[in-house]
C-alpha cells in the first residue's frame, strides 16, 4: 500500500511547486529594469503595469491639486510647531485662515491666531523659515490676480534665487514632484528619479488595490532597499492612486538627503478631496528639521486642515 502511496505523494509535491513557482512568477513584472510585485487582486484585475508606470512618471495632478487652491474659497487650521533638540516646543502658531476668491483675484483673511515663543520678530516677520514655507504654500498676503491652475510653463526653478530662497525652493521640487528627476538639484537631481532604471536597484516595488476614504485604489509602494539609503533622496514613497482615473487620492513619503552644506529629513502626508471637478488638498502634515550653512538647524510640525471650499 505504501509503495502505491509514495510515488503519488511525490507527484503532488511536484504538482504543487510547479503551481508556487508560477504563482510567482505571475506576481512579478519587470518594467525596464524596475522588478514590481503585485498583489492577486491586481494580477486578477488585469492592470497593463508598464502603462500605469508611465501614467505615475508623467503625472501632474499632485502638483495641479495645490495650483487649484489659487483659484479657490476655502477656510484652514493652520497648526505650526517648532521644536528644539530635547523636544521642547520653542514656537507656535495655530491659527484660523480663510481665503476670499472673487473676481479672479484671491486675497486671506485671519479669523484666529494664537502665538507663542519667538514665531515672529518685532517686524512680525517669521523667524522660522520652516514658517515661510509654510506661508508660501498656504498663506496669502494681500490681493492676488490673475492665476490660473495651469501646470506647464509653472514649474519651480532655481533662476535668480540663491541661499535660503534656493533650498526652500529644492524642497518644494521635492514635496510637489517626488519621484521625478529635478533639474537644478546638485548631486540630488538623478537620485530623485526613483522610477528610472539608474535607480532600480536601490528600491523594492509592489503594487496592491486598497479603499481610502471610500475610493478603490491603486496601492504604489516603494521602499530604498536596506544598505542603499545613501543612494536615495526619496526613502519611502507610498500613494493611493484612484483605479478610474490614476489621479492621487493620497501620499505618505520620506525624504532625506545630507550633504557638507545642506541637509533634511522629512515626512509628509497629503490627503485630497474634489470640490466639484477639482482635485485640492484637504490635509498635509510635515515633520522633519533641515539645516542650510549658516542657519540653526530647524525641527517642525506642521498640519493644513483645508474645508468649506468655494
Amino acid at each position: 500500500m505504501l509503495n502505491k502511496i509514495v510515488p503519488y505523494f511525490f507527484f503532488f509535491l511536484l504538482h504543487c511547486t510547479q503551481v508556487l513557482a508560477q504563482d510567482s512568477a505571475d506576481l512579478n513584472v519587470t518594467v525596464g529594469k524596475n522588478i514590481i510585485t503585485l498583489s492577486d487582486v491586481v494580477v486578477n484585475n488585469k492592470l497593463n503595469v508598464p502603462s500605469f508606470i508611465n501614467r505615475i512618471k508623467n503625472d501632474t495632478s499632485f502638483y495641479k491639486a495645490f495650483r487649484n487652491l489659487h483659484l479657490l474659497g476655502f477656510s484652514a487650521i493652520n497648526d505650526i510647531r517648532m521644536m528644539g533638540k530635547d523636544g521642547a516646543s520653542l514656537a507656535t502658531c495655530l491659527s484660523k485662515t480663510k481665503q476670499i476668491a472673487e473676481n479672479n483675484c484671491r486675497r486671506m483673511e485671519v479669523l484666529e491666531e494664537q502665538i507663542t515663543g519667538d514665531f515672529y520678530d518685532e517686524k512680525h516677520n517669521y523667524n522660522y523659515y520652516t514658517a515661510q514655507m509654510y506661508a508660501s504654500l498656504f498663506f496669502t498676503v494681500g490681493k492676488i490676480c490673475g492665476e490660473t491652475n495651469v501646470v506647464g510653463g509653472n514649474e519651480f526653478n532655481l533662476d535668480n534665487k540663491s541661499g535660503i530662497e534656493k533650498h526652500k525652493e529644492q524642497l518644494k521640487m521635492l514635496f510637489f514632484n517626488p519621484g521625478k528627476k529635478i533639474k537644478g538639484l546638485p548631486f540630488m537631481s538623478g537620485k530623485t528619479a526613483i522610477y528610472d532604471d539608474e535607480m532600480a536597484d536601490a528600491y523594492d516595488m509592489e503594487i496592491d488595490m486598497d479603499d481610502y476614504n471610500k475610493t478603490s485604489c491603486y496601492l504604489l509602494k516603494q521602499k530604498v532597499k536596506p544598505g542603499m539609503e545613501s543612494k536615495v533622496v526619496v526613502d519611502e514613497m507610498i500613494t493611493w492612486f484612484d483605479d478610474k482615473t490614476f489621479e492621487v487620492v493620497a501620499r505618505k513619503y520620506s525624504l532625506s538627503y545630507d550633504a557638507a552644506l545642506y541637509d533634511f529629513k522629512v515626512q509628509m502626508e497629503v490627503q485630497m478631496t474634489h470640490v466639484g471637478k477639482l482635485l485640492v488638498p484637504s490635509m498635509l502634515r510635515y515633520n522633519g528639521n533641515w539645516k542650510a550653512v549658516f542657519k540653526k538647524r530647524e525641527r517642525g510640525v506642521f498640519t493644513a486642515t483645508l474645508f468649506d471650499f468655494k
